[in-house]
């Protein structure tokens, strides 16, 4: 007996070498998408041959060396449920549909209960009636690494979507799926890949960061915030005994400043596990919620390089087209005046030049105290807007006023407006607006609306050359178009690239 042992645990470890591993991005549940190739893919031993079936079609192939394997099947229109078995692995109620990639920071993170410190707008009635068969959700762990995955880290598997699933998934991811769902009358799948408090060069691949070298700056910023987390190490250490301290005494307890993971700030990393395992598979298109964590005075001016970076390099690498890009414009929020929050919101108003994007304007539905504002569902039906005329060619209102030009008239200004199908509409007298002459000295200015554009004057400022609008963290707005969507914030003033800020 003691003779076989050895046997039969040689012959439970090369069974166990021998199975079929799928991606976790591969699971039952999923929704595939649909109308375009199916791609299959995982691990095995090597040499092994790997068969797929599919309704009454069947497709086979050889694990390489490295027991990676891969087919790809032919597109098919929505439907469903139908079931994949890959040799002895089984796939059920699968759906096809349309998938999106849900990922920012914390603003896309925030699930559908809220946070500890800012729930969402009804949020209990809304996770009490999410029961949702045609919507399925896929949550990925958060995760950083030095080097690309071909799988995601830690427990990963689509879901459908119930009043238990959606409370700890994405709101505005949740709000668009449903709403996308209703409208297309097709399954849904949502891939929530979000981490609170990062900046988009961690969610930039080094391929792209490592050849362009207008994103050098990215790694000075990271290097200046890694030797001040490193000055703060004894600070955190004194902070943490005077913590202990208090609660010894059942004293109150300091609140600390928060400090972000340095991993999770790493330009890249982000990218390399929480993206690249998802790319051989097939998406519709991307919802983005992130610009916060690159508004400080510093990083901001980069972002102009850096956002359409991100856009560009996550097509180059899915390789599937130049698919819908679709992102919110970072909210009202109370940040210091020298922020560069109006900054970044003008970067992102300008990222609309490359195709096939759209933006979600959330100027009006921020939080003057809290940088999670709770109304999430008026984000999320903003993006499915924007879904349905840029993904679905829908002939509707989706962007909101956008700044078109800026030309000097005897009375001072003028602006036009681009997206726009009716007349420009305020609540109220019309703030918000300032107007410059060439020194760039910005003095608040009169407003009126004459059809789609907005005349401005200010009798200190003789030449104006210059105009913007919403020009702080949070600023005073009321500029809607007919539709009820609320103008982007901007300025016409030249980029330090000396191109005009104009969509």
């Amino acid at each position: 007996m003691r003779c076989l042992l050895p046997i039969f645990s040689v012959l439970l470890a090369s069974s166990a070498l021998a199975a079929v591993r799928l991606p976790k991005v591969l699971s039952s549940h999923a929704v595939l998408q649909r109308n375009a190739p199916i791609h299959l893919w995982g691990w095995s031993d090597p040499g092994e041959t790997i068969t797929v079936s599919f309704e009454s079609n069947s497709s086979s192939t050889v694990a390489d060396p490295t027991g990676h394997w891969s087919i790809t099947l032919a597109p098919h229109v929505a439907g469903g449920p139908y079931v994949i078995r890959v040799n002895d692995v089984v796939l059920d109620d699968l759906l096809i549909g349309d998938v999106w990639f849900a990922s920012g920071q914390s603003n896309m993170e925030m699930p559908l209960k809220g946070f500890s410190d800012a729930p969402v707008k009804n949020g209990a009635q809304e996770i009490s009636a999410a029961t949702n068969p045609n919507l399925r959700l896929l949550l990925i762990p958060r995760k950083a690494s030095a080097y690309p995955l071909t799988d995601f880290d830690g427990p990963a598997h689509w879901t459908i979507c119930t009043p238990q699933t959606a409370a700890t998934f994405s709101a505005v991811a949740y709000f668009f799926g449903r709403e996308i769902a209703q409208r297309e009358h097709v399954p849904i799948g949502l891939i929530d890949s979000t981490w609170g408090g990062t900046p988009a060069e961690a969610w930039v691949s080094m391929d792209r960061l490592g050849t362009d070298a207008s994103l050098l700056p990215v790694f000075v910023a990271y290097s200046l915030m890694r030797n001040e987390q490193a000055g703060q190490e004894e600070s955190d250490a004194l902070s943490k005994r005077e913590e202990e301290a208090a609660r010894a005494a059942n004293e109150p307890v300091r609140p600390h400043s928060w400090h972000p993971d340095p991993d999770s700030w790493t330009p890249s990393w982000l990218y390399n596990a929480m993206v690249a395992p998802a790319i051989p598979y097939g998406i519709k298109g991307v919802i983005w919620y992130q610009g916060e964590s690159n508004a400080g005075v510093e990083r901001a001016p980069l972002y102009e390089k850096l956002f359409p970076a991100l856009i560009s390099d996550w097509r180059s690498h899915w390789a599937i087209g130049n698919f819908p890009f679709l992102f919110v414009q970072i909210a009202y929020f109370g940040t210091p005046a020298k922020d560069g929050w109006p900054t970044v919101r003008d970067a992102q108003r300008r990222t609309l030049g490359l195709t096939n994007t759209a933006m979600a304007v959330a100027i009006d539905v921020g939080d003057l105290h809290n940088i999670h504002p709770p109304d999430k569902e008026t984000v999320g039906n903003r993006l499915a807007r924007a879904a349905r005329a840029v993904a679905y060619r829908e002939a509707i209102d989706y962007s909101g006023p956008l700044l078109r030009s800026a030309n000097p008239i005897p009375s001072g200004l003028r602006v036009d407006f681009a997206g726009i199908s009716g007349q420009l509409v305020s609540r109220g007298p019309v703030t918000g607006f300032e107007i410059a002459g060439a020194d760039h000295a910005f003095q608040p200015a009169e407003a009126r609306i004459e059809g789609g554009s907005v005349l401005l004057s200010n009798p200190q400022v003789a030449h104006p050359k210059y105009a913007r609008y919403g020009w702080s963290g949070a600023p005073a707005v009321n500029l809607f178009d007919s539709a009820g969507l609320p103008a982007s914030p901007f300025t016409s003033e030249e980029t330090s690239a000396g191109k005009p800020m104009v969509f």
